[in-house]
This record gives structure tokens, C-alpha cells and sequence, in this order.
């Protein structure tokens, strides 16, 4: 074996990561390490790239012991890491970026044209035909993922280790890494991939092994497993479990009060005007493909952008929302998808990120009394199971599923009528996948109107009372009833004219 790691133990204080964890790595492999937000995979992986020190345990390369105490001696030994929120610096160039600390010399200076020949050098063989004199953050996530994955590899150059790196790409993208990362195992490199989406793994992996609570519960052989199985060893309980969500009628929903109605809201090269009625307890689903103009039509709807055109209405009359702030005041709430760089403060404490939004309405010369922060974040930290080991835990410290659910309560101590979710299970394991799922229509039942915006169209059509369709930043159709379904979406996309989806 290339990697080997037996009885692999990590605590911190409150909390046992990992239990005498083993894992095994083959030369020429992509082996898939999967389980539940906070069952132990980032603690694994920090434990063997050198970021954390294990308590217990042992780890050998290529058959001999190492102990990497820091991730440079970790790719100095030969593992290196690529992580979904690109590594790189996007203000310098491609070329820069791959020969950083490492730069070719004359004379004392840096040699741009050797750095130049050096990059396309690196780059050869992964299909990127780039001009790497130009800034890495000007080209796609999907080729800012490539160069970091060339960088790790010249680096390191055994074992790679690849997590959530397809995250925010598309279809295209994924196939293009996809083939790179064959081709880095055709090479005989070992390659760890963790992902949330069990498609991939199936298509990519030749083995995985799950993690749950700490501990390893199986390593397979992908051909030899199927995905009720393994969703069961995530979960420790069955699928219909897992993909429960509770009971709730679209019928009802058409039928309860208009709490808000958005009239020609657009802006010039962003998003074309368009309508959007609100009623009390529904979700209404945005759909399209990436770049359709989701996002952008959620930023228009909460201020982050401003509309050009439009107004808001509710039963008093006009509703300013032209900011976030104004929004807030208005009673909307808005959980973007980026939650590392836009939801979350990673330095704060799971409390501090809680209260926020209601500080920041409050006002920061009236602070909210210590006590009373306290009561709310044991509130919804039970309220919402957010697995932490208390509320003053920095929230960067807790796995991405209960960040999620962090922003959630921070939106659900603030109880706007109008929440915006952006993704909300984009990232997280199944487990808290369904979780959000429940807690969306739980919050809805409750009188809450929500926007819910997702890539995974089996998710809207299971969350949502219906379904708005986007294409080419243009709002093209709205799914009611029976039209709820996965197909119709697709269909509505795929159609060339906006009148020619209405009529599909």
C-alpha cells in the first residue's frame, strides 16, 4: 500500500473526532472517503497532511513511518491537498501561482519567461491550453481547480487529495477534471476524493471507506456496493429514513394569503424584469442551470444588488428593500451559497454568529445583553442539533452541515415572514441534507415564506409548492401543481423561447 494509517485516534476538548481510524491507499487509485458532516473525514485528513497532530495512531508511506508536523512536510514527503475553495492567489498569474517559492532566477531576479516556459511545462498533459501569463483569477473555478491540482502534484507528487473539488462546477467541468484526475491515477498516483455527490463517486472511485461518528464502518470496493447500502453505512439507518421529508400540500399553500408581491424587479445585464408573488407558509423554488441568473434574482430580491426597475408591495403598501439593511427592516433574511466567504464569521464563537443579524438590526451602540445571547444560542443550538460542543466553539471549527444550520438560526432568531436560502444543502452530507429539508418545511408550517434556490432539481421538486424557471437570466416559466416534477423543469430549460416552454 502507498498510504497506510492503523487505529488513528483525535480528540479535542469536548470531542472525540477520531477512534482508532484505519485507511488504506493503493498507488494508481482513487479511493473515496465519505460520511455525514462532522463524522471525521477534514480531522483525517489534517491528521496525515501534518495541519493537526493525531494523540494516537500510526501512518506510513510507501511502508515507512512519517509524521508530518506541518502541510509542507506533508508535500515534501509527498501528499498534497486541493481544497473546493481554491488555495491560489487569483490577483497573480497562472505562472506565478505554479511556481511559487520555487521561481526560476537570473541574475538574482525572477526569470518571467523561464517562469513561463516552467508553468506550461507543469501544465502539460492536462488538457489546459491557457495563456499563464494571464491573472489565475480570470479563468473558470474548473481551471483554477486543474492548476491547483498541477501545483499539489508537482509538489508532491504520491498522494493527492482532492476535497469537495467539484463543488461549483458544472457538468462540462466535472468531466474535464474527471478526466484529469484518471489520468493522475493512470500515472500511479493515489488519489482521495471526497465528495457529498455519491454520482461521482460511482462514475470516479475504485474503493471508499465511510467514516460515522469518528469511526471507520466499511471499506469497498465501489463495484460491489449499491447506493441504498451506503447511504445506509453513512447514516447508520435506512434511505426512506434519510430522504423523509414531512408531508405538506401545495394546494394549501396557492391558497393562503399574498404577504408580498414584487413587480418588474431587474437590472441591465444582471437579470430581466420579473414578477414574483409571495403567500404566507410557501416555498417557491428557483430553477436553472448555472449562470441562469438564480443567485442574481435572490441579490435583486434582498438588495445585495440594485434593481434598476421594480417595485414591492405588501397589504400596507410599498416595501423599500433596495439594501440588505432596508430588506432586513422589511423582514426578509437571506442565507447566501457561499457560506464560508458570505454567511459565516469563522472567528466567532456558534453564539456570536447566531445573534448577528438581530445585533446589527438592534443596532451595535445597544448591544444584546450576554445573557440573553446565551439563552438564544442554547435555543437553537437544540432547536436545529447543531453538533458543537458548546456555543462558544468558533464556528469555523464545525462541520459545513451545522454551519449551515448556524446561518439558519441566525435567520430564525431574527423570524422574518420572507427567507432567502441560496443552496442551503450545497456541501453537506445526506444526513444533514435531509435535516435542512425537514427544517425548511417545518419553518414554512410555521407561517415563514421562503425562497429556495438549488442545483439538484429532486430537492426543489420534494421542497417546493412551486417552481419558478430560469434561463439565460431571464424568469421563463412558473411550475405549479402536477407540473412540480423534475421533467418539466428540464423541459422548461431546454426550450429555446420562453413561449415555447409555456407551451411544452
Amino acid at each position: 500500500m502507498l498510504l497506510t494509517i492503523r487505529s488513528l485516534s483525535k480528540s479535542f476538548p469536548g470531542t472525540r473526532a477520531l477512534d482508532a481510524v484505519d485507511f488504506d491507499l493503493a498507488a494508481g487509485e482513487v479511493h473515496a472517503l465519505l460520511g455525514e458532516n462532522g463524522a471525521g473525514k477534514s480531522t483525517l485528513i489534517k491528521c496525515f497532511t501534518g495541519a493537526y497532530s493525531r494523540d494516537a495512531g500510526e501512518i506510513r508511506l510507501d511502508g515507512a513511518p512519517v509524521s508530518p508536523a506541518s502541510t509542507s512536510e506533508a508535500q515534501e514527503l509527498g501528499i498534497g491537498t486541493v481544497y473546493q475553495e481554491v488555495n491560489l492567489l487569483p490577483n497573480l498569474t497562472v505562472a506565478q501561482n505554479l511556481t511559487f517559492g520555487r521561481e526560476p532566477r537570473r541574475f538574482g531576479l525572477i526569470d518571467g519567461r523561464a517562469q513561463a516556459d516552467m508553468a506550461r511545462e507543469m501544465l502539460r498533459g492536462y488538457g489546459l491550453d491557457i495563456d499563464v501569463t494571464r491573472d489565475l483569477g480570470s479563468y473558470s473555478v474548473a481551471v483554477q481547480q486543474v492548476v491547483a491540482i498541477a501545483r499539489a502534484v508537482a509538489l508532491s507528487g504520491k498522494v493527492l487529495i482532492l476535497d469537495e473539488p467539484t463543488a461549483s462546477l458544472d457538468a462540462a467541468e466535472v468531466r474535464m477534471l474527471f478526466d484529469v484526475v484518471r489520468d493522475l491515477r493512470d500515472r500511479g498516483l493515489g488519489i482521495v476524493f471526497v465528495s457529498h455527490f455519491l454520482d461521482q463517486v460511482f462514475e470516479l472511485c475504485d474503493r471508499l471507506t465511510v467514516l460515522r461518528n469518528g469511526q471507520k464502518i466499511t471499506t469497498e470496493r465501489v463495484a460491489d456496493l449499491d447506493r441504498v447500502k451506503l447511504i445506509g453505512h453513512m447514516l447508520g439507518r435506512e434511505l426512506d429514513d434519510a430522504i423523509e421529508t414531512a408531508e405538506h400540500s401545495p394546494a394549501a399553500a396557492q391558497e393562503a394569503p399574498e404577504i408580498l408581491r414584487f413587480e418588474g424587479i431587474g437590472r441591465a445585464g444582471v437579470v430581466a424584469p420579473f414578477d414574483l408573488s409571495v403567500r404566507r407558509g410557501e416555498v417557491i423554488g428557483l430553477a436553472g442551470l448555472l449562470g441562469s441568473g438564480r443567485t442574481e434574482s435572490a441579490e435583486l430580491l434582498f438588495g445585495v444588488r440594485t434593481a434598476q426597475t421594480g417595485t414591492a408591495r405588501d397589504a400596507d403598501g410599498p416595501v423599500a428593500h433596495a439594501t440588505p439593511r432596508e430588506a432586513v427592516r422589511a423582514g426578509f433574511g437571506f442565507a447566501p451559497e457561499d457560506r464560508k466567504t458570505d454567511g459565516i464569521v469563522a472567528d466567532l464563537s456558534v453564539r456570536e454568529n447566531i445573534i448577528l443579524a438581530m445585533q446589527a438590526r438592534r443596532g451595535w451602540t445597544r448591544p444584546i445583553p450576554r445573557a440573553e445571547q446565551a439563552r438564544l444560542a442554547d435555543e437553537y443550538i437544540a432547536k436545529l442539533d447543531i453538533r458543537t460542543s458548546d456555543a462558544e466553539k468558533p464556528i469555523g471549527e464545525l462541520s459545513g452541515g451545522n454551519q449551515q444550520k448556524v446561518v439558519l438560526a441566525r435567520w430564525l432568531a431574527m423570524n422574518p415572514r420572507f427567507l432567502i436560502l441560496d443552496e442551503p444543502t450545497r456541501g453537506i452530507d445526506v444526513g444533514a441534507h435531509a435535516e435542512i429539508l425537514r427544517l425548511i418545511r417545518d419553518m414554512t408550517d410555521a407561517g415563514m415564506s421562503m425562497l429556495v434556490i438549488s442545483s439538484e432539481f429532486d430537492e426543489l421538486v420534494a421542497a417546493a409548492d412551486r417552481i419558478v424557471v430560469l434561463r439565460d437570466r431571464r424568469h421563463t416559466r412558473e411550475l405549479t401543481g402536477a407540473e412540480v416534477a423534475t421533467d418539466e423543469i428540464v423541459r422548461a430549460i431546454a426550450a429555446a423561447d420562453p413561449r415555447e416552454a409555456a407551451a411544452l
